[in-house]
C-alpha cells in the first residue's frame, strides 16, 4: 500500500501551494509548482550538480501552448513521480516528468488524446537560467542555441525531441518568484528562451512529445528516462521496511537526501532543498533515519567512513568546500554524533569490524573533547563539555547576524552534555570490541553522569537548563533537553526524564514539531519571515522545527515504557502525517514552520533531519507493535 496524493482541479486552481521534488543521487534535483511553475529561483526542470555543493539551474520551467493557447491541469497526482492531466476543447494531455539516477538529465513526456475533428499542435518552449543555483543572472548576458545545444554563462544544457525542434531568438525575460518574495529573499530573476519543440496530433488520433535535458549528449529517449525514474519510485516504495504507508512514503523521500560526493569518493547526505548542501552534523543528525531505519546500511557505512577520513583535532567538517578550500569544522555536536552513529551502526548490523575499523578515530575525538579542540570545545573540571566563544556558534542553533548572536549557547549546552554521557557509555562498549579495556571511559561517564544531575536539573521547574553559562539563556525552555531522554544511553532518572517529557510537551509541542523556545519567554518570535535578519531573529526563539519531534516521540514512548498503549497514543499524535505530507512539498517533510501557527511550512521545503528523525519514531512504533512488513 503507498499514499497516492491527487489534487484536482478546484485545489490547482483555488492557488494550491506546494511543490515536488525528484533527485538525482548526486545532489542534483528537479521541483516545481503542483502547477508547474517556478515559484522560487532555485526550482527547474534540471538542477544539475558537479558536486553536493555545485550546482547549477539549467532548464528552469516549460511554456506549454496547445495551438496557442496555455494548458492548464485539472488534476496532479504523485505516486511514483509527478503527473498531471490537462484538458481543452476536445483534447486531453497527460505530462509526465522523470530525472536520471547519478546522472544530469531529465525528461518531460507528453501524451496528447486528440478526440476533436481538427489536428491539434502542443508547443514547448524551454525556459533556462544556466546559471548557479542560487545566483540567476542579474543583467542579459551571451547566450547562444545551435543544434540542440544551449550555451550560457559558461554552462551547457542539450536539448533533445522527438518533435520539431527549432531555433528561436535568444529572448531575455524577467520572471518573478513569490515563494522567494515572502521569505525575503530576491524575489525577481533573468532568464531566457532560445528554442522550442512541437508535434501535432491529427484529428482522432493520439501522438507522444518528449522533450529531455542533459548536461551531456544521451541516448536515452524521454519516454525511457520516465519510465526508469518511476520504477525506481516504485522500488523504493516496494522495497522500505515498514508497514504503514506514511512510513513508507517517507522512506522513498529519505532517498532525495542520500547522495554521491565524488571529492570523497562516498555517499554524503543533503541537508534540505532547495537551498543546502551536505553539511556534517545535519548528516550526523540525519543518517541514524534516512539510512539504518531504512536498512541502507552501506550507505550508512559509507557515509560514516567519509567522515572519519576528515576527522582533524577530534572535528568533523561541518560544510565540505570544493577545489583547494579547507573544509569547515565549526561544529562541537557533529563529531559527538559521530560515535552515535557509529555505534547505531553496530547495533543494526553487528559489524564489529567496523567498529574496530572507526575506533581509533572515535578516540582520537574522545581525547581531543577532554584535552580542548578548536572553538573553546574542551572538557571542564566537572566532566562536562563546554564549548563557543567570541562570536563562534558551534550547536545547530547556529545564526550569527554580523556581531550578533540571536541564541548565543556559549558555555556548556545540554545537548551536547547529553551526547557526551551517551558517547562515552557506548565507548565503553566499543573499547571491548576492540580488544581494549573501556574502564576509563566508564568512569569518565559516571563522573557526567553526576555533574549532569547536579548543574542541569532545576527541581522548581521541572526541567533542564539549556545552556550553563551564568547568563538568563540557561533557565530558557527550550527543545534541546529532549535529547537527554532520546539517546542510546541516559543521563536521568525515569522520574527525571518524566518529567522533562512533561514539560517540553506542555509548552513546546505542536502537532508539526517541537518550538525552539517556549511561547511565554519574553524573547519569543512567533512568526518566521520578511529580510533575513528578520528570519534569522525568529529562527531559533521560537520557530517549530519538525525534527526536535523525533526525539519528543521517541522520549514519549520510553518514560511511558515502550508499551502497545504508549504506541497508540503516539500514532494519536501522528494522526496529522497524511495532510502534513500533502502540504508543502508533497511526501516530504519541510525545515520550519511559524513558532504560533505551525500549519504552512517554510524554509526548505524538503529537509533530511525532519524526515530522518520521524523515520526513526516509525520504526520505533512499528518494533513495539510487532508489525511485519506490508
Amino acid at each position: 500500500m503507498t499514499v497516492r496524493f491527487t489534487f484536482d482541479k478546484h485545489e490547482l486552481t483555488g492557488g494550491a501551494g506546494g511543490c515536488w521534488l525528484l533527485a538525482n543521487g548526486l545532489g542534483g534535483f528537479a521541483s516545481t509548482s503542483l502547477t508547474f511553475d517556478v515559484t522560487r529561483c532555485d526550482q527547474g526542470l534540471l538542477v544539475a550538480a558537479a558536486s553536493p555543493s555545485r550546482r547549477a539551474v539549467l532548464a528552469h520551467c516549460v511554456r506549454e501552448t496547445l495551438d496557442g493557447a496555455a494548458l492548464t491541469p485539472v488534476s496532479f497526482t504523485w505516486e511514483y513521480g509527478p503527473e498531471w492531466v490537462c484538458e481543452a476543447e476536445g483534447v486531453t494531455v497527460v505530462r509526465r516528468f522523470g530525472m536520471g539516477f547519478q546522472e544530469n538529465v531529465s525528461a518531460l513526456t507528453y501524451e496528447i488524446e486528440n478526440r476533436s475533428d481538427a489536428p491539434r499542435t502542443l508547443t514547448l518552449t524551454p525556459v533556462f537560467q544556466m546559471a548557479p543555483k542560487g545566483e540567476p543572472p542579474r543583467e542579459q548576458g551571451r547566450a547562444a542555441y545551435a543544434d540542440g545545444l544551449v550555451e550560457a554563462g559558461g554552462l551547457q544544457c542539450f536539448v533533445k525531441t522527438n518533435g520539431a525542434l527549432s531555433a528561436l531568438p535568444v529572448t531575455w525575460e524577467t520572471l518573478s518568484y513569490p515563494d522567494d518574495k515572502k521569505d525575503g529573499r530576491r524575489e525577481t530573476g533573468l532568464a531566457f528562451t532560445c528554442c522550442q519543440a512541437s508535434l501535432t496530433a491529427p484529428a482522432g488520433e493520439r501522438g507522444t512529445l518528449e522533450l529531455v535535458f542533459s548536461v551531456e549528449k544521451t541516448e536515452k529517449t524521454g519516454a525511457r528516462i520516465v519510465a526508469e525514474c518511476r520504477e525506481r519510485q516504485r522500488k523504493l516504495l516496494e522495497n522500505a521496511p515498514f508497514a504503514s504507508p506514511e512510513a513508507r512514503e517517507l522512506a522513498r523521500a529519505a532517498d532525495a537526501f542520500l547522495a554521491y560526493r565524488g571529492s570523497t569518493g562516498g555517499k554524503t547526505v543533503i541537508a534540505g532543498y532547495p537551498f543546502f548542501g551536505d553539511w556534517g552534523r545535519d548528516t550526523m543528525i540525519a543518517l541514524p533515519g534516512c539510512a539504518l531505519a531504512t536498512g541502507r546500511f552501506e550507505d550508512a557505512k559509507s557515509i560514516l567512513r567519509t567522515f572519519l577520513h576528515y576527522e582533524r583535532d577530534g572535528l568533523l567538517p561541518n560544510y565540505f568546500p570544493e577545489g583547494q578550500e579547507e573544509p569547515q569544522y565549526n561544529s562541537a555536536d557533529a563529531p559527538l554524533l559521530l560515535i552515535n552513529g557509529v555505534w547505531l551502526y553496530y547495533e543494526k548490523t553487528g559489524d564489529a569490524a567496523f567498529v574496530r575499523e572507526a575506533y581509533p578515530t572515535l578516540k582520537r575525538i574522545v581525547a581531543a573533547y577532554k584535552a580542548g579542540t578548536r572553538y573553546a570545545i574542551k572538557m571542564e573540571a566537572d566532566g562536562l563539555i563546554s564549548a563557543g566563544e567570541g562570536l563562534d556558534q558551534v550547536t545547530w542553533m547556529d545564526v550569527r547576524i554580523g556581531d550578533i548572536l540571536p541564541t548565543p549557547r556559549h558555555g556548556k549546552p545540554v545537548e551536547i552534555n547529553a551526547y557526551w554521557y551517551s558517547d562515552l557509555v557506548a565507548m565503553g562498549k566499543m573499547a571491548a570490541l576492540s580488544g581494549e579495556s573501556g574502564a576509563e571511559f566508564d568512569a569518565l561517564a559516571e563522573r557526567v553522569k553526576r555533574s549532569f544531575n547536579e548543574k542541569f536539573w532545576m527541581e522548581d521547574r521541572g526541567y533542564l537548563r539549556d545552556v550553563l553559562s551564568g547568563t538568563r539563556a540557561d533557565t530558557q525552555l527550550r527543545c534541546n533537553q529532549i535529547w537527554a531522554v532520546s539517546m542510546p544511553f541516559t543521563v536521568l532518572s525515569p522520574e527525571r526524564e518524566a518529567r522533562v517529557v512533561e514539560a517540553v510537551g506542555r509548552r513546546l509541542y505542536t502537532s508539526r514539531g517541537l518550538r525552539t523556545l517556549s511561547p511565554e519567554d519574553p524573547e519569543f518570535h512567533p512568526f518566521y519571515g520578511g529580510p533575513q535578519r528578520e528570519r534569522d531573529l525568529a529562527y531559533h526563539q521560537g520557530t517549530v522545527w519538525p525534527f526536535p519531534a523525533g526525539a519528543y516521540y521517541l522520549a514519549l514512548l520510553k518514560v511511558k515504557g515502550n508499551t502497545p498503549e504508549a504506541a497508540r497514543e503516539v500514532r494519536r499524535l501522528l494522526a496529522e502525517m497524511p495532510a502534513i505530507l500533502r502540504e508543502g512539498c508533497v511526501g516530504q517533510l519541510p525545515e520550519i514552520y511559524d513558532g504560533l501557527t505551525p500549519t504552512v511550512s517554510k524554509g526548505c521545503f524538503a529537509q533530511a533531519w525532519s524526515v530522518g528523525e520521524l523515520l526513526r519514531v516509525y520504526e520505533k512504533l512499528e518494533e513495539i507493535e510487532g508489525n511485519d512488513r506490508a
